[in-house]
C-alpha cells in the first residue's frame, strides 16, 4: 500500500490548495466588481467546462493509466492559478475558471481509477475510498480558515500565486512517486473478479459481449444474466454537486452581508462543515453496510439540514452545516464504493468519468441557479427539493444490492 500513501500525500497537497480557494473567490470577484448573477457564472462554468475533460478523461485512464493525467492536471492547474493571481477584470477571471475546470477534469478520475486498482477485495476499496475521502476532508479541515488567513494577510493576487506554486511543485514530484499498476495486474484484477461470480464462460461472455456499464459488477451470483446499467444512479452525484455548488456559493455571501469578518468568517464555516464530514469519514466501520442504505442514509440527512437552514430552523448556523458535513462524510465514500459495485472491474475509469461529469452538471446548476433566485428563495431550499427528486429516483431495487458482499465468504461448517 505504499503506492496509496503517496498518492494520500499528493492528493492531500492538492485539496489543500484547492479548497484553500474557496473563501477567497467570491471576495475577490467581488472586489474585481462582478456582480452576484456573475459569480453564479464564473462557479457554474469551472464545472462546465468539466463535462469535455470527464469525457475524455474516461478512456485515456483506462487506456493509458493514471500517472500522466494526473501530473498534466497538478501542473496545468498551478501554471493557472499563477494566471489567476494577475486577473483584474470579471471576464478575465471567467477564462482562467473556465480553463482550469477543464484541466482539473482529469484529476479525480484518473486518481480514483488508480485507488481502485491497488485491491481487488470490497472491503478494502471501499476502506481506499474512504481513505480518499477522509485525506479530502482533512485538507478541507485546514485549508478554507488557512486560504482566508492567507488572503487577509498578504491579499488575494499573493494567495493564488502561493497556491499556484504550490500544486505546480506537486504534479512535478508525482511524476517520480506515482506508478501506474503493471498491466498484468490490471488482467489480474479482472480474473479474479470473474471468479468472485463464480463462472468463467460468463467471464468470457462479459468479455465478448457488449462492453460498458451493463457488464457484471464484481460477485455477482454465478450464472446471472447480464443487468442494464441503473443509470439512475447518477442523479445521486448530480444531486450532491448542485447542493455542494450551492453551499459555496451562498457561504460567502452570507459572511460578506453579515459584516461580521468577511473571507475569516466564510473560511472557519467551510471549515465546520468539513470538521463534520471528518467524523463520520473517521467510522471505517460503516464501509461493511450497504452502499445503497448509506446513500440514502446520507442524502436524507443532508437534505434535512439544507431544509433547516433555509427555514431559519432556531439552531445555529455552525450546527447545521456540521450535520451537512457528517452528510456528506457518508454519502461521498458510499456513492463511490455503490458506483464500483453496478459497474464492471475493467471500468473503473468510464465510471469515474461518468460520476464527474454528472457531479459537473450539478456544480454548474447549483450557483447558476442560486444567483437567479437568490431575490426570490433561498438557494438552500433548491438544495432541499433537489436531494429528495434524487430520493425519490433512487427508490429501491433488488439491483442494488446483487454483486454487494460485505465479508469474504466462508464455507459452512
Amino acid at each position: 500500500m505504499r503506492m496509496a500513501i503517496w498518492l494520500y500525500l499528493f492528493l492531500f497537497v492538492a485539496f489543500f490548495d484547492l479548497h484553500a480557494q474557496y473563501p477567497m473567490l467570491t471576495p475577490f470577484a467581488v472586489s474585481l466588481g462582478a456582480a452576484p448573477s456573475f459569480i453564479g457564472l464564473v462557479m457554474g462554468m469551472y464545472s462546465l467546462t468539466h463535462l469535455p475533460g470527464n469525457l475524455l478523461a474516461g478512456y485515456g485512464v483506462d487506456r493509458y493509466g493514471s500517472r500522466f493525467f494526473i501530473s498534466a492536471s497538478l501542473v496545468g492547474a498551478g501554471v493557472l492559478l499563477l494566471l489567476q493571481s494577475r486577473v483584474t477584470d470579471p471576464w478575465h477571471l471567467l477564462y482562467v475558471r473556465s480553463l482550469s475546470g477543464f484541466v482539473l477534469a482529469f484529476l479525480s478520475p484518473a486518481c480514483l481509477s488508480l485507488l481502485a486498482k491497488l485491491t481487488r477485495d470490497h472491503i478494502k476499496r471501499g476502506k481506499l475510498m474512504a481513505g480518499n475521502g477522509l485525506v479530502h476532508t482533512v485538507a478541507s479541515v485546514v485549508s478554507p480558515a488557512a486560504g482566508a488567513y492567507l488572503a487577509a494577510k498578504v491579499g488575494f493576487a499573493q494567495s493564488f500565486a502561493l497556491l499556484g506554486w504550490g500544486l505546480l511543485a506537486t504534479g512535478l514530484l508525482s511524476l517520480w512517486f506515482v506508478r501506474d499498476p503493471r498491466r498484468g495486474a490490471d488482467a489480474n484484477v479482472a480474473a479474479d473478479a470473474a471468479e468472485a461470480a463464480g463462472e468463467a464462460a460468463l467471464a468470457e461472455q462479459a468479455s465478448m459481449g457488449a462492453p460498458g456499464p451493463n457488464e457484471e459488477a464484481e460477485g455477482g451470483s454465478a450464472g446471472a444474466v447480464p443487468r442494464r446499467f441503473p443509470w439512475a444512479v447518477f442523479l445521486l452525484p448530480v444531486a450532491m454537486a448542485f447542493a455542494q455548488g450551492i453551499l459555496s456559493f451562498e457561504l460567502p455571501l452570507r459572511a460578506i452581508s453579515a459584516e461580521d469578518g468577511g473571507v475569516l468568517t466564510t473560511g472557519i464555516l467551510f471549515s465546520v462543515v468539513s470538521l463534520g464530514a471528518l467524523a463520520t469519514l473517521g467510522l471505517l466501520f460503516l464501509q461493511r453496510y450497504l452502499p445503497y442504505s448509506r446513500c440514502v442514509i446520507g442524502v436524507l440527512l443532508l437534505a434535512l439540514a439544507y431544509y433547516g437552514l433555509a427555514s431559519d430552523w432556531p439552531v445555529p448556523m455552525m450546527a447545521l452545516l456540521f450535520v451537512v458535513g457528517m452528510a456528506k462524510g457518508v454519502v461521498f465514500p458510499a456513492m463511490t464504493s455503490f458506483l464500483l459495485q453496478l459497474s464492471g472491474p475493467t471500468r473503473y475509469g468510464r465510471t469515474f468519468s461518468l460520476m464527474a461529469i454528472a457531479s459537473s452538471v450539478g456544480a454548474f446548476l447549483g450557483p447558476v441557479a442560486a444567483g437567479a433566485f437568490r431575490g426570490q428563495l433561498s438557494p438552500f431550499f433548491l438544495s432541499f427539493a433537489i436531494l429528495m427528486l434524487a430520493l425519490l429516483a433512487l427508490a429501491p431495487k433488488p439491483v442494488y444490492k446483487e454483486g454487494w458482499h460485505p465479508q469474504p465468504a466462508v464455507p459452512h461448517a
